[in-house]
């Protein structure tokens, strides 16, 4: 394992670094990938990523690179963002960009240990994020953690010709699903 800081069954976590560009650029440029992404993204290029991950303030972002254990194949990010330390709050974001990856729990793991994370070590009491209600892998992988629809922006986002409704999902504290 290098540099790990979150350690799971089949997964682990460590901090996205500049390297992590040349292959994390693609991901967020295919449309098969763009499209469960809540927040539009503009076209990117190996320096717009680096540029990207050199900017993070961990004080308010926290993003990992999420790697397999059995292989150490670098297959998505995940992370905490706009964490805000008053309200105690952040917004969550996952991307699994190795579609050959997907089904096999790995986003169910990071997001775990993304939360556990914020709840023992950041001490913050809630993790929320947003996902379009068309999401349907998404949305699996976020109730199976234990996240709740808090909130419905209707015809919220443009996603391939069409406008279709945002969610709001949240979790507290004691609301986080043990995995395994």
């Amino acid at each position: 394992m290098q540099s790990p800081y979150l350690i799971g069954e089949s997964v682990y976590l460590r901090p996205l670094e500049e390297d992590d560009a040349v292959v994390s650029h693609g991901w967020l440029n295919s449309p098969e990938i763009r499209r469960g992404l809540a927040s539009r993204v503009r076209p990117h290029t190996t320096a717009s990523a680096r540029e990207y991950i050199r900017n993070l303030d961990p004080e308010h972002d926290q993003v990992f690179a999420i790697v397999t254990r059995g292989d150490g194949i670098y297959v998505g990010n995940c992370g905490l963002h706009d964490i805000d330390p008053v309200n105690r709050v952040a917004g969550l974001g996952l991307l699994i960009g190795h579609k050959d990856h997907w089904g096999r729990g790995f986003g169910t793991e990071a997001v775990t240990l993304v939360c556990v994370h914020a709840f023992d070590t950041l001490n913050l009491r809630k993790v929320w994020l947003r996902c379009h209600a068309t999401n349907d892998r998404g949305l699996r992988l976020y109730r199976r953690v234990g996240f709740e629809v808090e909130g419905r922006l209707r015809e919220h986002a443009y996603v391939e010709g069409r406008y279709v409704d945002e969610l709001l999902l949240g979790l507290l504290r004691d609301e986080l699903r043990a995995i395994g």
